[in-house]
């Protein structure tokens, strides 16, 4: 290990160095990566394929290969998977599949993941660790990281399989990376890799508890694991207290290898669990937690974007006047881009993108509609202009070429020549029943707009979704919400026309004037709803860590409706326009 250590030991001031010279001069990167990348796969049955004959500049290779989705690709990934190891995609052999959470679609896709994606994984984590640690400071710490590694598992071709976290959880990078940063896990491996999510989270949180003055961040992949913790917390703390108090591990946690592991650091300390029961018991509604427990924490990090603002309103509460930091931008497919500008507020962070790490082409977004939006050309990743959003193109290391990836950004600014993108939604999560096109973010919108009612009293929206439903004619949008507690049937009368009334999109409002769209319905589902959803979605292999509530419920989803309708507790229909 000492050899490992040395060589994983970094500087940040030369990172951040190395960062500004790649990204001076994009142009020149860019188009080196790109070479880089069709010297590596050019003998590939999918390049020959296309009749680039080893050819590598970025016109050749727009002009030849076409964009694709991940659908077109899966015939070709489902035989790596099947364990043909010709040079179907890649010049090297794929040895790892990762598989995306799934949220989206109803089911995983299969992504290729080899030694390059794990390295940028690394460069993009250790260039924003010296960006954020030049404002925020940590040595000698430690970090409680909300972090689950789903199981890996063989293909039948033999392929290493697992989550894209997990494939990055399970190496040994990440662990030295962690170390060279000087914020190494509290919790012992045994629990990240723990079969069973919430034996795992209880001991993440009493790990924590008993470095609690080493603690200096608490992140997790998502803001969403972040506050499912501390709900959590608030209903199982005086338990922690006890275990602590006696030294001994609460019954709850039957998995023989946590046991183990958490026994070797568990010991009496009646002093910690006094503190820790008189912190709980002054706080007022668990304002301010975070900071409480962890006295000398320094922030609070975790992706805060996108599909994650719903939850930064808790999170705050939570964390107190603690920063909350969000993490890079990238997918289960590989990374984009990194935060270097860690002291913006989640809700206006960018992502300066890395040229060095892929191959970056942007569709500029009309609205026009989706055919249309088929036929405009690319541009690259110097040519995108300031205000306007655009689709992204990626081509990585890892055998995808000019690949969809389904995310609309918004270019905010430019690092040196890199641009600087905001993540606005997922380009294919709308709800559409008739000339309408509601996005991911319209619906945000929508629910924060409504969720303002309940605020005065005191009821939150612990989560929610959305659906179209076209049984009843004409078709309309339902939204699902869990609540913390029971409200009103007023109050909720007026949330469904608030909901009815914040949809923006013209389309949609045209089609309701005119009632080709009937009534928006809003669903309130019973407390512990959306945990069973999350329960089956790790039921079937997925990890927590990836895990996004899917804002928008496929009609091909069947059993997620199925858990969601099966637990309405009430409903309602708008009167906004009658």
């Amino acid at each position: 290990m000492g050899m490992l250590e040395k060589t994983d030991k970094f500087d940040p001031d030369e990172l951040i160095e190395e960062f500004e010279m790649v990204t001076k001069d994009a142009e020149r990167v860019q188009r080196d990566t790109l070479q880089k990348i069709l010297e590596e796969n050019g003998r590939t049955e999918y390049l020959q394929k296309w009749g680039l004959n080893g050819r590598t500049d970025p016109e050749s290779f727009k002009a030849c290969v076409p964009l694709v989705t991940h659908q077109d690709l899966e015939p070709f990934i489902q035989r790596i998977v099947k364990g043909d190891a010709s040079p179907i995609l890649t010049g090297k052999p794929i040895t790892t599949i990762s598989l995306s959470s799934g949220t989206s679609q109803g089911k995983p896709k299969f992504i290729p993941f080899n030694d390059e994606l794990r390295d940028s994984t690394m460069q993009i984590y250790k260039t924003s660790f010296s960006f954020r640690n030049r404002e925020f400071p940590i040595a000698n710490g430690k970090a409680l990281q909300f972090i689950y590694s789903s199981k890996q598992f063989k293909t039948e071709g033999g392929l290493a399989a697992g989550t894209a976290t997990t494939n990055v959880y399970r190496s040994l990078q990440f662990k030295n990376t962690m170390k060279a940063m000087q914020t190494p896990c509290c919790s012992p491996d045994e629990v990240i890799f723990g079969p069973d999510f919430q034996q795992s989270l209880y001991c993440h949180l009493l790990s924590g508890l008993i470095y609690r003055d080493e603690v200096q961040v608490v992140s997790s992949t998502f803001a969403h694991s972040i506050v499912y913790a501390f709900r959590t917390f608030e209903q199982v703390w005086e338990e922690l207290c006890t275990d602590i108090l006696g030294g001994v591990l609460t019954s709850r946690i039957t998995v023989p290898s946590i046991r183990t592991a958490m026994s070797k650091l568990l010991k009496p300390d009646p002093e910690l669990a006094d503190t820790i029961h008189k912190k709980c018991s002054g706080l007022s509604n668990w304002y301010g937690l975070i900071p409480e427990l962890f006295p000398n924490a320094k922030y609070v990090y975790g992706i805060m974007t996108g599909s994650m603002e719903p939850y930064l309103e808790k999170l705050r509460h939570y964390a107190g006047d603690l920063p909350l930091l969000s993490a890079d931008y990238g997918s289960s497919e590989g990374w984009i881009g990194a935060n270097v500008k860690p002291k913006l507020p989640p809700e206006f962070a960018t992502f300066a993108v890395l040229p060095n790490i892929g191959y970056f082409e942007f569709i500029p977004r009309t609205n026009n509609n989706v055919e249309e939006q088929d036929h405009i050309e690319p541009v690259g990743l110097t040519e995108v202009k300031v205000g306007e959003e655009y689709e992204i193109i990626v081509t990585n290391f890892a055998g995808l070429f000019r690949y969809r990836l389904g995310d609309v950004v918004k270019v905010m600014g430019f690092h040196n020549s890199t641009p600087e993108l905001k993540f606005i939604c997922r380009s294919n999560l709308l709800l559409n029943i008739n000339i309408d096109k509601t996005t991911e973010n319209d619906l945000q919108l929508a629910v924060e707009a409504a969720a303002k009612l309940l605020a005065g009293e005191k009821l939150e929206i612990i989560d929610f979704t959305s659906y179209v439903d076209l049984s009843t004619d004409p078709g309309h949008y339902v939204i699902f919400w869990e609540l913390n507690r029971e409200s009103g049937e007023e109050l909720l009368n007026e949330c469904c026309n608030c909901l009815d009334r914040s949809f923006v999109d013209a389309g949609y409002l045209s089609s309701r004037k005119t009632n080709t769209i009937g009534p928006l319905e809003l669903r309130v589902v019973w407390r512990g709803t959306f945990q069973k959803i999350l329960d089956h979605y790790v039921g079937q292999g997925a990890a927590v860590s990836q895990f996004k509530t899917p804002r928008c419920v496929a009609p091909s989803n069947n059993t997620l409706l199925q858990i969601l309708c099966s637990n309405v507790g009430k409903s309602y229909f708008s009167t906004a326009f009658s």
